[in-house]
């Protein structure tokens, strides 16, 4: 561990103005987290999500004959009695356009929040229904993909002074295969796992992959990128037997991105293949790991069972070790970070917590990575 990670932060330094950011403790706000597939998301749809440990409302409008309804996102919680809103259905009243109607009660709220109706009320009992609000999350959908903004203050909430990232290589239409597993973990652990390099031989031994009699030195360049940093494209490595099956000279590209996007993108001559992890916090101490495939290469049409194989794997192994893990976690041990190996998790920590102080500051976020060439053995 060198002396600048463990420098003592002074009582007058922009750090000591921001709120504590502690390995394993809080999460990135004002920021866009991936929910759901857009195709997941049915019209009429209300279905129940967990996201930073607050229950959260995905739903769509019926839409009509021209295009797909409305994606919105409500805090899942009826203010009336506290019964799920995602238990209830959409209906459609006059002069109301549709609503989310509670099940316990009949309260109608609209999608952006706004009470619609009371039913219980009588005619003479004045009462400001439009006064009572559910709390609404921005959402966009980009690329095929539902996400939705958590701001750092649910009571004044902004609206976003950002767009979703825009992830290359999504080609060939649909997502051609799509994993997901909750690891009990919380997003910090879940981030530096997918991303250290040194773990592969030991946690994942498939004979298509790597095995520890296989590693040897790597030196990988890689430069900052937008809220984030990536490896920079390079011939992958010859112990890395899958990308054999793509043929050709493919090329890749890795690359990080806050709160929790993990991608890499592969070229074989003019096809494209787009391997996109999303981390999305349930809680604390979960994480939803989400697996999307994108691809115009003709091996997707033909190995995609096996492909699905050996994604299921990884994340079975991960899940596995992340299980290990836990049982030394419980005891809140000091972690020991070192160069090269772990530069990437020590990245993660700084863009973590220069974004929060950033945010608290209010001014532009200032990317603390810096090009380097990190140095290996997997």
């Amino acid at each position: 561990m060198s002396p600048a990670d463990s420098a003592p932060v002074s009582a007058n330094s922009p750090e000591a103005k921001a709120p504590p950011a502690a390995f394993g403790k809080g999460f990135v706000l004002d920021a866009w987290y991936f929910v759901a597939l857009s195709r997941d998301v049915a019209p009429a749809s209300l279905k129940r999500h967990e996201l930073l440990g607050e229950p959260v409302l995905i739903g769509r409008t019926r839409g009509s004959k021209e295009g797909a309804g409305q994606v919105y996102a409500l805090r899942d919680i009826c203010p009336h009695r506290a019964a799920p809103l995602s238990a209830g259905r959409l209906v459609e009243k006059p002069g109301e356009g549709e609503t989310i109607e509670c099940c316990y009660h009949g309260w109608r709220f609209r999608p952006d929040g706004v009470c619609a109706a009371i039913p219980s009320l009588v005619e003479d009992q004045a009462y400001e229904t439009d006064r009572i609000r559910v709390r609404s999350y921005p959402v966009r959908e980009s690329q095929g993909m539902v996400f939705v903004w958590v701001a750092s203050d649910p009571r004044n909430p902004a609206e976003p002074d950002q767009e979703p990232p825009v992830f290359p290589g999504v080609v060939g239409g649909e997502a051609r295969l799509v994993e997901w597993m909750d690891f009990d973990a919380h997003i910090d652990h879940a981030v530096v796992g997918l991303m250290d390099p040194a773990h592969g031989p030991y946690v994942h031994q498939q004979w298509w992959w790597r095995s520890e009699h296989s590693m040897h030195e790597k030196a990988k360049a890689f430069e900052p990128r937008e809220q984030g940093f990536a490896m920079v494209r390079h011939t992958p490595s010859s112990n890395s037997r899958a990308y054999k099956i793509l043929g050709g000279a493919p090329a890749t590209e890795i690359t990080f991105r806050l709160p929790g996007y993990r991608w890499e993108h592969i070229q074989v001559g003019e096809k494209q293949v787009l391997a996109l992890t999303c981390l999305t916090p349930i809680s604390e101490t979960r994480t939803r790991i989400t697996q999307i495939f994108w691809s115009d290469h003709w091996v997707f049409g033909i190995a995609k069972p096996f492909l699905r194989m050996g994604v299921v794997a990884f994340l079975q192994q991960d899940g596995g070790m992340v299980n290990l893990q836990n049982e030394g976690l419980r005891y809140d041990p000091a972690l020991i970070w070192i160069d090269d190996a772990d530069k990437q998790a020590k990245w993660y920590q700084q863009l973590k917590r220069e974004w929060i102080r950033s945010r608290a500051e209010g001014r532009a976020f200032a990317n603390p990575v810096k090009s380097a060439v990190l140095r290996w053995k997997s």
